[in-house]
């Protein structure tokens, strides 16, 4: 199995993949008042390219995903996005960095 390496040699076995840049709070360490502009929804990665790209990931040596964003929960497809991580071969760990706001909603 091919590994991931970073320019001072060490292995990594993580990822963290921001799958939005859209968040539902406007705080002070990552938005400005006057706001920023997001990616339109067409050049978004989309399901099957963000599973395809994890798969890529395994196949080098990746067994932990972290989904960030903006709010990753904020996407309609979030679980599903998920569900299809954990079962990529060679993933043992997904999680999720979240505000939290939405999980009610999604549970």
């Amino acid at each position: 199995m091919e590994k991931l390496y970073d320019q001072y040699d060490r292995v990594h076995d993580y990822v963290r993949l921001s799958i939005t840049d859209r968040c539902n709070l406007r705080c002070v360490y990552c938005m400005p008042k006057e706001g920023l502009p997001f990616f339109p929804t067409d050049k978004v990665l989309s399901q099957d390219e963000i599973v395809q790209m994890i798969e890529n990931f395994a196949e080098m040596g990746i067994s932990k995903v972290r989904i960030t964003g903006g709010e990753p929960l904020l996407r309609t497809d979030v679980v599903d996005i998920v569900r299809r991580i954990k079962a990529v071969k060679g993933i043992e760990d997904v999680s999720i960095t979240t505000n939290g706001l939405f999980l009610a909603k999604k549970g």
